[in-house]
């Protein structure tokens, strides 16, 4: 039997409540980079509760649509929280009543806007008219960020890259993608770096780990409950564990000897 260090009971538990500690430390951040979508089939009502959780847990703000902007940022009054709009209804509106929907939301209290860009100009390949609409957004939006949605799952990954040259050249600040680290990964490669690459549509503790640790910047999720409730319940279950098995082992004297 191979020798090493165990904990006593006394020293177990002390550790475990350290490693618990400062595993719910890391918790808190991931959760700040958390997004809380409100934006399908939203009601005041549902958006209350969406407030309260995106408080409860410190979370990066609530993405909402353009008519609940005014109401969100009544709900996250004095915190720190952001209201993210979604702009641009199924995308094939104008530019220009994209550029005018971002500036009744900023007025309404959005603090980022998020831009569905024209589908059919994006299966065309048509980078210059995609260029043109988020150029024009970003100048209604200024100093807040504008990011592209190219979250729709109809989006090929080419169609992905496409769209994240078009928020490179528009002058975005980034892009949101579905929630598979392989268009994560190709977004960051297209844009060099230059822009903020999120992923949406995240279901559980395991799904938003693997997109954080591949380069995502925020997560945007309809269960962010269910997933801060599974990560707090595992960071229990591995302190809970603390004790059972040795430290690092350590050489017995006839080894070092050797």
């Amino acid at each position: 039997m191979e020798n090493g260090t165990f904990l006593s009971a006394a020293e177990a538990a002390e550790y475990g409540e350290f490693k618990r500690t400062r595993r719910e430390a890391e918790i808190a951040v991931s959760l700040h980079k958390v997004i809380v979508d409100a934006s399908h089939e939203a009601s005041r009502g549902t958006l209350k509760g969406a407030c309260s959780c995106v408080r409860r847990l410190f979370s990066y703000g609530v993405l909402v649509p353009p008519v609940l902007a005014a109401s969100a940022k009544k709900y996250l009054a004095g915190s720190e929280s952001y209201v993210i709009a979604c702009i641009g209804g199924t995308g094939e509106t104008l530019p220009s009543v994209k550029k005018y929907e971002a500036r009744k939301c900023i007025s309404q209290g959005a603090k980022e806007i998020r831009l569905f860009p024209c589908g059919s100009a994006l299966k065309a390949g048509d980078l210059s008219y995609l260029r043109r609409e988020v150029k024009r957004v970003k100048r209604a939006a200024r100093k807040l960020s504008v990011i592209l949605s190219l979250e729709d799952r109809s989006f090929t990954e080419e169609e992905v890259a496409l769209g994240t040259r078009a928020a490179c050249e528009g002058g975005a600040d980034g892009v949101c993608v579905r929630g598979e680290v392989a268009l994560v990964l190709r977004a960051l490669r297209v844009s060099a770096g230059k822009l903020r690459v999120d992923a949406s549509h995240v279901e559980n503790a395991e799904q938003m780990r693997s997109l954080l640790k591949a380069g995502a910047g925020l997560i945007t999720t309809a269960c962010a409950e269910e997933i801060a409730e599974e990560m707090y319940r595992m960071a229990r279950e591995e302190a809970s564990h603390i004790g059972t098995v040795p430290l690092m082992p350590q050489s017995t004297s006839e080894e070092e000897t050797k």
